[in-house]
């Protein structure tokens, strides 16, 4: 036979064999094709020797990422840039700035463990289902298979599984970067973490900053403390005080310290507690949550329902109203501040450990007392305006001197008056090179006695509000004294001739 005839032959059967397996997908039924395919598996496996293992990125309903599959990432790092073609490349700033690659997907290394050989290989799983969302997402399920002969499986099922998956840890710690979350709908988006804040540079006393460092020093190092006790290994702290005063500072400095990653979230992007429970379980270890400015993101107040109420008065009296309100509140974040409390304390909040949830706000007294009780914020911390000690470590930190003949005026001067750390670091801040401590430190002087005069002025025109004569208050309105006493008069209840408005009303 030719060879030419031998491959018409062969291309006939292989187009035969397509054809008949085509009509019993399309016409066999499909509890028929279900039996066929099971055992045909099971036939399979008799003549395949191989065995093969999947690690996927997530587990669960892509509720958190694998830590099998972040290890075997770091472990096949090294194999993958020797050997695949296709390779993802990414920036690991640490103490010295390098380059980590990882293989490519649909790309495949091999292994050798105890002189035996081992296949790696990625893959993705993308769904074909379309969804509609205010948040549209690609669904895609990242994976690693493990393909070994099946005459090494009390080998690789025990000892090398056990040696990827500490390697894989090893090479995290070494090439481990911190980094920056916030969320995008109902997932995380991160940039490398690289604020320079360290306690070291904040403006504050030096005994409330040993507290603060001891306190955070004490709960990483406590883990068997708080399964102990039996409580979720985390933490609240709670940053109020007015704007300028250095809490996000603060934040970055508790981050550099215990050497967590920070996850911003943005509540107003939070679709529902649904999403909002999602979010937190993709949160990782060693982090710190923080909602800033946590009486501005939503409204979590008691006044909410009062607020609900009143809008709903107005609905019912213009039905006009109504379909726009409804349309509005749609696509609004219906995050309410039971979800938030469930976020920070409840049942969902304890599948990770070592974590801090740290809130802002610039007024205590907005916050529901249900959201910062102890038990949630453990620990409160305000930062209020600069003071002498705190002044002396901002000009340490920007003039480079600890002493100065000027240091009394303006000791003298920040017991008067309030001005918050930003604004004297706005002033120490040299506005020529080189710096000139002095034109700096008088320029600090002259901004204090400016806003101490600004203050008493301030208080003198509240004073005299307060305290003004019904003349001076006619004339500030344009009207006589008698019209004004009137005019007060009714404010009060009261028509012209003194008696009650209600009997006023019934005399007429």
């Amino acid at each position: 036979m030719k060879t030419v005839d031998m491959f018409t032959q062969l291309g006939s059967v292989i187009a035969s064999v397509m054809f008949v397996w085509a009509m019993f997908k399309q016409y066999c039924p499909y509890q028929l094709q279900n039996y066929f395919e099971k055992h045909s598996k099971r036939f399979f496996t008799f003549v395949y020797p191989f065995i093969q293992i999947t690690f996927n990125e997530f587990t669960g309903d892509r509720f958190m990422r694998s830590e099998a599959y972040s290890a075997i990432e770091n472990y096949l790092g090294s194999s993958s840039s020797m050997q695949a073609k296709r390779l993802k490349a990414d920036v690991v700033k640490n103490s010295t700035q390098s380059l980590v690659l990882s293989m490519d997907d649909f790309e495949e290394v091999t292994d050798e463990f105890q002189g035996v050989k081992l296949r790696w290989a990625s893959g993705k799983h993308i769904s074909k289902t379309p969804s509609f969302s205010f948040y549209p997402a690609t669904d895609e399920r990242m994976y690693y298979t493990l393909t070994f002969h099946k005459r090494h499986r009390n080998l690789i099922l025990g000892t090398y599984l056990s040696h990827v998956l500490k390697e894989g840890d090893a090479i995290k710690v070494k090439n481990r970067q911190r980094k920056l979350y916030t969320n995008s709908g109902s997932y995380w988006r991160h940039v490398v973490f690289e604020h320079p804040a360290s306690f070291e540079t904040i403006a504050m006393e030096d005994d409330k900053k040993k507290e603060i460092m001891d306190d955070l020093i004490t709960f990483s190092q406590a883990e068997e403390f708080y399964a102990g006790i039996g409580r979720a290994w985390k933490r609240g702290y709670l940053l109020y005080g007015p704007p300028g005063t250095g809490k996000s500072t603060m934040i970055a400095a508790m981050a550099n310290l215990l050497k967590y990653d920070i996850y911003d979230l943005e509540l107003t992007s939070v679709k529902d507690n649904t999403e909002l429970r999602k979010l937190l379980i993709e949160t990782s270890s060693r982090s710190i949550i923080v909602i800033e400015d946590i009486d501005c993101s939503l409204d979590l107040t008691g006044q909410r329902k009062k607020k609900k109420e009143e809008q709903g008065r107005g609905d019912e009296k213009d039905p006009k109203l109504k379909l726009p309100k409804e349309e509005t509140d749609s696509k609004q974040s219906q995050v309410t501040l039971s979800g938030l409390l469930n976020f920070i304390d409840g049942l969902w909040s304890a599948c990770k450990g070592e974590r801090l949830v740290v809130f802002t706000t610039n007024f205590l007294e907005k916050l529901d007392p249900a959201l910062i009780r102890k038990g949630r914020m453990d620990k409160h911390i305000e930062l209020s305006y600069c003071s002498f000690e705190a002044f002396k470590v901002l000009a340490k930190n920007y003039l480079r001197i600890e002493t100065h003949h000027l240091y009394a005026k303006i000791q003298e001067l920040l017991g008067e008056t309030k001005m918050t750390p930003a604004e004297v670091a706005e002033h120490l801040m040299p506005k020529t090179l080189p710096g000139d401590s002095k034109v700096c430190l008088e320029g600090l002087i002259a901004g204090l006695e400016k806003a101490k005069e600004d203050a008493r002025l301030k208080a003198q025109e509240e004073a005299r509000e307060k305290g003004s004569s019904p003349e001076e208050k006619a004339k500030e309105k344009g009207s006589s004294p008698e019209e004004n006493a009137k005019d007060q008069g009714k404010e009060n209840g009261f028509c012209e001739n003194g008696n009650t408005e209600m009997n006023c009303k019934e005399k007429e």
